[in-house]
């Protein structure tokens, strides 16, 4: 059956069954129900003595690097509170900051252990004047720190960056800072040479960047700052190849040496800007005779023995090539 059969089949027996509904009994029953809401709240917000229980969130504030909490601290207290019915609604509906607790204060006066008449007053400073505190827990926060080792430390990459097709890593990535402040015993320290960052890999970059990375956690070190900046010099690179001959060194006086072949392509990536700064002499492929003379199969492979450090990702192909030894004749 069809949505629209359906539809027409039905409609005239949904329009039988509306036109018959009590409407006016239904609209009786809503206001009826309106006004005893309304009478209800009228005798909550005359009454008095209602209690309440409330989670309110602490918030630890102004505490000194170089010191770590000998017991976990509570992240929330339960509070046991009394008020009229007006004190309680409003408390219910409102929205409640967190409890700030500022560590550094109560440690330069001496508190290691907030409780009693100091621990009241703080909490009611987040209630009406009217709120009565019935009770609260924990009853009792320990603020006690111990003292922490110290140890300066340079921060590592640990991760990928990939660039774009036509862009390259133009340098070293740097990081700002360059350095953080790790805390912790002198056992845990001493394990440590370096900050290593979260693995974490960047792709398709297309341009210089600078982005923020999180120092990977160790367990019972704290690092100041636990996230850095990286900075990445991106450049747009383009392709560009030379042709340029194999020689040798340290050969015998009576020996000579052929390559086959005797010459070989270098690609290379540049930037635009050093383009045509670049020429086939700034590339040698020189092979020590003392090296590969003696290599089986007649071949050797190839790596260059000078390069100018603006051409990146350098490539030689052939790889290897064959070599054959002639004795040389007298003149």
């Amino acid at each position: 059956m069809g949505i629209k059969a359906f539809i027409s089949k039905w409609r005239p027996k949904a329009e039988a069954y509306f036109s018959t509904f009590p409407w006016k009994n239904l609209l009786f029953f809503l206001l009826f129900l309106m006004l005893a809401f309304i009478f209800w709240l009228m005798l909550f917000f005359q009454k008095e003595n209602v209690e309440g229980t409330y989670r309110m969130p602490l918030k630890y504030t102004n505490i000194p690097d170089d010191v770590v909490f000998d017991n976990p601290l509570p992240e929330f207290i339960e509070i046991s509170v009394s008020d009229n019915g007006v004190g309680i609604f409003m408390l219910d509906i409102k929205k409640r900051d967190s409890l700030e607790i500022n560590i550094g204060d109560l440690a330069e006066e001496g508190t290691s252990d907030l409780q009693g008449d100091q621990y009241r007053q703080l909490i009611r400073s987040q209630l009406a004047p009217s709120t009565n505190i019935r009770g609260y827990y924990p009853m009792r926060i320990s603020l006690a720190t111990s003292k922490l080792e110290r140890k300066e430390l340079r921060v590592v990459f640990d991760g990928e960056i990939a660039t774009s097709r036509a862009n390259l890593v133009a340098d070293s990535a740097l990081f700002i800072p360059e350095t953080v402040t790790a805390y912790g015993s002198a056992a845990s320290l001493k394990k440590l040479k370096a900050a290593a960052t979260e693995y974490t890999l960047f792709k398709n970059l297309k341009a210089t960047s600078q982005l923020p990375v999180k120092i990977n956690p160790v367990e019972g070190v704290k690092f100041v700052p636990d996230e850095v900046e990286i900075y990445i010099p991106i450049e747009e690179y383009t392709e560009r190849t030379f042709e340029i001959p194999i020689t040798a060194t340290n050969i015998p006086a009576k020996l000579d040496v052929k390559f086959f072949p005797s010459r070989v392509k270098i690609s290379f990536s540049v930037t635009l800007e050093e383009y045509k700064k670049i020429t086939p002499e700034d590339f040698e492929i020189k092979l020590d005779y003392r090296k590969f003379h003696q290599n089986e199969g007649g071949r050797v492979e190839l790596e260059l023995t000078k390069s100018p450090s603006s051409a990146k990702n350098t490539r030689i192909s052939p790889s290897s090539v064959e070599f054959l030894f002639e004795n040389k004749t007298g003149g």
